[in-house]
């Protein structure tokens, strides 16, 4: 797959992107993660670190090695629990004593529609979801997380999943998962949700932020533009849906194969459990009809 920017940094090297802000990028490369999960490294003494990442020894020692002498970690915040995310999150809790802060487990903030999906026996497309995490300190959106040198504000923007969370400090924020350079977000039932999602955009719009730092991939310098493509996106596959169905009764898989073209194989099935999210949206506005239970394999009409 040619990559989609010039984004190649050195794997498990502390790298400074402003002041009191460094990323090390975790060895697990893959079509879904890009070159890797980005850790973040927050503040001068007392030390923050975003996604400590998938449990990796050398990841882990890689952000033991990045505390300077007068350097402490003091607190651990997972923003969402997908197992590049997540799972490192206690290991390096014992190692350095600093609890980990959440918005919860794998489960929380799941929509009253995605409870209900999962009720019926769905079950997500293979995302890995780290249903082992457990934080020490569950956070709310609106919550602030304090350090010596910094203060980080919790935005809750479920829709990739529903624990997802931002964190913002001054005009810039960490959008994990919800908002990247390289690529759009997998929004996968139940655990995702696209309803969620485009109202997460429009949350982080009310901002007037200056970069996003995200879970894989650069920088976002652009965040407005970047924001508005996400939501332009989104309401185009939308249409193309909806156009499509107008010929015909079809599954998320037919559809997948008819509008993500260019997609390569190995990412056809995260593209289809995104035109499945966008399904079940469209059920939930009266626009279409399942014929039968929701799933990748359920044939989909246009009312």
């Amino acid at each position: 797959m040619t990559p989609p920017d010039d984004f190649d940094p050195q794997v498990g090297i502390a790298e400074a992107l402003e002041a009191g802000v460094r990323r090390i990028v975790a060895p697990n490369p893959s079509p879904m993660t890009y070159r890797g999960t980005n850790t973040y490294l927050i503040g001068t003494t007392d030390l923050a670190v975003i996604d400590p990442g998938p449990d990796d020894g050398t990841h882990l020692q890689a952000i033991l090695d990045a505390v300077g002498p007068k350097q402490k970690i003091t607190h651990i915040i997972v923003t969402h629990t997908h197992l590049d995310h997540s799972p490192l999150a206690r290991a390096l809790a014992e190692s350095t004593g600093a609890p980990v802060s959440a918005f919860g487990d794998a489960t929380a903030g799941r929509s009253e529609a995605m409870i209900k999906l999962a009720e019926t026996g769905m079950v997500g497309g293979g995302e890995g979801i780290d249903h082992n995490f457990k934080p020490d300190h569950i956070v709310e959106d609106g919550d602030y997380i304090n350090g010596s040198d910094w203060r980080l504000e919790v935005i809750h923007t479920p829709g990739h999943i529903g624990n997802h969370i931002c964190l913002a400090w001054n005009d810039l924020c960490f959008t994990a998962d919800h908002v990247m350079g390289w690529a759009s977000s997998l929004v996968s039932p139940p655990d995702g949700d696209l309803t969620d999602f485009m109202e997460s955009c429009a949350k982080l719009e009310d901002h007037d932020w200056r970069v996003f730092y995200p879970g894989h991939g650069g920088p976002v310098e652009d965040p407005t533009e970047r924001l508005d493509w996400l939501i332009e996106h989104r309401l185009n596959r939308e249409a193309s849906i909806l156009e499509l169905l107008e010929d015909a009764p079809a599954t998320a898989q037919e559809l997948a194969k008819a509008i993500y073209t260019e997609t390569p194989p190995a990412l056809l099935g995260a593209a289809t459990r995104n035109v499945l999210a966008h399904l079940i949206d469209l059920v939930g506005q009266s626009e279409i009809s399942a014929l039968g239970k929701l799933s990748e394999d359920t044939q989909f009409i246009r009312l």
